[in-house]
């Protein structure tokens, strides 16, 4: 199994999928993980940076194992 991941130094994608409503104070995404099926459209997307998204900062592995396995059933 492989898990492709984008690097998005231009932030192309980053607006793309809307996710700088989120950005740091630098303007650059912060904590917000996106699963994307293979047409390209967005099958989930968190943020846990932000206070009002939990402000963990991070993905907790059973949600995530949750997310990911339910994505790859449809």
């Amino acid at each position: 199994m492989t898990s492709p991941m984008l690097i998005d130094a231009d932030h192309n994608v980053s607006v793309a999928y809307e996710v700088l409503q989120w950005a740091v104070g630098t303007g650059e995404p912060g904590h917000t993980f996106i699963l994307v099926d293979a047409v390209g459209k967005i099958a989930w997307i968190q943020d846990y940076g932000h206070p009002d998204n939990r402000g963990v900062m991070y993905v907790p592995v059973e949600e995530l194992t949750y997310e990911v396995g339910r994505h790859l059933e449809n």
